[in-house]
């Protein structure tokens, strides 16, 4: 059986990937974390989202003590396989962030380029 670490480039980000959380109803972006090759291998064992947390180095399984658990339905990884996409059904009451939202995406940030401002007749 081929090791499923062997496909993932952890090496660029010393060892790290960033994993995307999407909800697989809706689409919606909900978080974003990091993954090393144990958390990895953890979450394709157990179906189950694992992180590794950064700040407190060790391995943290999303919603373990809310019950907001991030349950896979699909996982792929981009074209450099190098980030990891998650496809999820969130257990619990459905708050993935820490802060009580559905989305950790919830700070909107204004972008000049947007189309808000009026277009210039062309002539």
């Amino acid at each position: 059986m081929s090791n499923p670490n062997s496909t993932i480039d952890f090496d660029k980000m010393d060892g790290l990937v960033p994993g995307i959380v999407q909800d697989a109803g809706t689409g919606e972006v909900l978080m974003l974390g990091f993954l090393n090759a144990v958390s990895y291998a953890k979450t394709l064992e157990s179906g189950f989202v694992t992180f590794w947390s950064r700040t407190r180095q060790k391995l943290w399984m999303k919603g373990e003590t809310s019950g907001n658990r991030l349950r896979v339905v699909s996982a792929a990884t981009d074209c450099d396989n190098d980030t990891l996409l998650f496809r999820v059904v969130v257990e619990g009451d459905g708050l993935v962030c820490h802060e009580g939202t559905v989305s950790c995406f919830t700070k909107p940030i204004a972008v000049e380029g947007t189309g808000n401002q009026k277009e210039e007749t062309r002539g």
